[in-house]
C-alpha cells in the first residue's frame, strides 16, 4: 500500500494576530497525529508554498495570504485534495461570508455591505443602527483596527473613511448584538464540538470581547448552537472552523463571525484527533474516487 504523503503548510504569522504560538501549536499536533496514523506529512511555510515547493497531491493548510488561497484553488482544480479548501477560506473573508451566511438563512446580524469612500450616516439612522461593527470587507482581518466598534453613525462615517485612507475598498457593517458572546469550534464529520465563554477565559485576540463583558449565563439551545455552525461550515466550505456567536436574553443565537481553522487554543489536545480522523475520512474519500 503506497504511503499518504501530506503537504502541511503553516500560516504566515501576519494572519495569526496575537495567535502566533496557538496556531503553531494546533497545526503541529495535528500533523503528529496523522504520523501516527502512518503518514508522512511535510512542513512547509506559506513562502515556501507560494514559491511552488509543494508538490504533494494532499495539501493541509492554515493558509491565509491572498496569493496563497489563488494556489490553493489551482491545485484543487488540477485535481489536488485540498483542507481547508481555497475556495472555503475565501469564502471565510467578510464580505463573503456575509452574503452566503445572509442568504442561506443562518442567524446572522442586520448588515449592510458598503464602499468605504461612500456616505453612511443616512443608511445608519433609517435601519435604525445606532451602535454597530465595522469590519473589512475584502479580506481576514490582521490587524485590530480592521474590527471596529462604534456607539453612533458620525463615528461609524469617520471610521469609513480611516478605512478608505488605509486602501480598503470594501466594508460591512453589522448591527451590534447584546448578550454573551461565546466562542466556539467545530470539525466537520466528526462528533468534536467545543464552546465557551472567550471573557471569562481571558481569550482575546483584539479585546473586543469586553464590549459585551462578562457572560450572564443566559440559557440557550446547545445542539441549535451545534446545528447552525454545522451548516455554516457546510456552506462556507471548510471542515476545520471555528467563530463567534451572541446568546440574546430571548435565547437567541446569532453567529458574528465565523473563520477558516482557528487557534483551538483552550481545547487544542482535544480537538486535534478529531482533525486527524477528519482529514484522514477526506483522503480515503479521494482515494476512492
Amino acid at each position: 500500500m503506497a504511503e499518504t504523503v501530506i503537504a502541511g503548510i503553516m500560516r504566515a504569522g501576519a494572519y495569526s494576530p496575537n495567535h502566533i504560538g496557538n496556531d503553531a501549536a494546533i497545526f503541529n499536533i495535528v500533523a503528529e497525529q496523522l504520523r501516527k496514523r502512518g503518514c508522512i506529512v511535510n512542513i512547509y511555510t506559506e513562502e515556501e508554498f507560494n514559491s511552488g515547493a509543494v508538490n504533494e497531491k494532499i495539501i493541509l493548510n492554515m493558509c491565509r495570504e491572498q496569493r496563497s488561497i489563488a494556489l490553493l484553488q489551482e491545485k484543487e482544480k488540477a485535481g489536488a485534495l485540498v483542507i481547508n479548501s481555497g475556495f472555503g477560506i475565501e469564502n471565510c473573508t467578510r464580505e463573503r461570508m456575509t452574503r452566503i451566511l445572509l442568504g442561506s438563512g443562518i442567524p446572522y446580524p442586520e448588515s449592510l455591505m458598503v464602499n468605504t469612500n461612500e456616505g453612511i450616516k443616512e443608511a445608519l439612522v433609517k435601519a435604525g443602527m445606532t451602535r454597530c461593527w465595522i469590519k473589512r470587507g475584502d479580506f481576514h482581518a490582521m490587524h485590530k483596527e480592521d474590527v471596529s466598534y462604534v456607539r453612533h453613525p458620525e463615528e461609524a462615517q469617520e471610521v469609513l473613511q480611516e478605512y478608505f485612507l488605509r486602501g480598503i475598498k470594501r466594508a460591512v457593517i453589522n448591527r451590534h448584538l447584546e448578550g454573551d458572546l461565546i466562542k466556539f469550534y467545530g470539525v466537520a464529520g466528526t462528533p468534536f464540538f467545543f464552546w465557551f465563554y472567550p471573557f471569562e477565559a481571558g481569550h482575546s485576540k483584539y479585546g473586543h470581547e469586553a464590549i459585551n463583558g462578562k457572560a450572564r449565563g443566559l440559557e440557550f439551545d446547545k445542539d441549535y448552537l451545534r446545528q447552525i455552525c454545522d451548516k455554516a461550515a457546510e456552506v462556507l466550505d471548510v471542515k476545520i472552523y471555528g467563530g463567534d456567536c451572541i446568546v440574546g436574553a430571548d435565547g437567541s443565537i446569532q453567529i458574528i463571525d465565523f473563520n477558516d481553522w482557528p487557534s483551538f487554543a483552550p481545547c487544542r489536545n482535544e480537538a486535534a484527533p478529531y482533525i486527524a480522523k477528519c482529514v484522514m475520512a477526506a483522503i480515503k474519500n479521494f482515494n476512492n474516487q
